[in-house]
């Protein structure tokens, strides 16, 4: 290999070779690097670990799903309810345990003042979950709020 000056007329074409002893000097060192850590890799830490047992998981609470129409007509799981009986149904489902989830539906003509008072009487029921429902709008994903109403003493 010859090394060329600033004044070589001997050699007027561009020189040919390649230098490639900086690329193996690479290879090598990263030969070794891979060499000392592909053992750690492979090791493991053997552990004898305890049995345990879990308790059963809790089960599901019941969806109660309340529909207001635009004309503000209640429906208790898709059954025509009668305002006065809201109440009493509430109550009831207040009672179980666990205590169900109450979902509503109301039609985007529905007056806020029906809604306000069904939210009201889900509180004053002592229902600790509110969850309001809508439709996705096209090409996106259904959307559901969750609330939880603490009554206030």
């Amino acid at each position: 290999m010859t090394f060329g000056g600033f004044n070589d007329q001997q050699h007027a074409a561009p020189m040919s070779e390649i230098n490639v002893t900086p690329m193996v000097d690479v290879m090598l060192v990263l030969l070794v690097i891979f060499i000392i850590t592909a053992p750690l890799f492979t090791h493991a830490i053997k552990l004898d670990l305890p049995n345990a047992r879990s308790a059963a998981a809790p089960d599901q609470p019941e969806t109660i799903s309340l529909s207001i129409d635009a004309q503000g007509k209640l429906y208790w799981n898709q059954d025509p309810v009668a305002p006065d009986a809201l109440g009493a149904k509430l109550a009831a489902a207040a009672q179980k345990s666990p205590q169900p989830e109450l979902q509503l539906r109301a039609d985007k003509d529905t007056r806020y003042e029906v809604i306000a008072q069904v939210m009201a009487a889900a509180q004053s029921n002592n229902l600790g979950k509110l969850g309001f429902v809508t439709e996705p709008k096209p090409g996106m994903a259904a959307a559901s709020t969750q609330t939880n109403i603490q009554a206030k003493p």
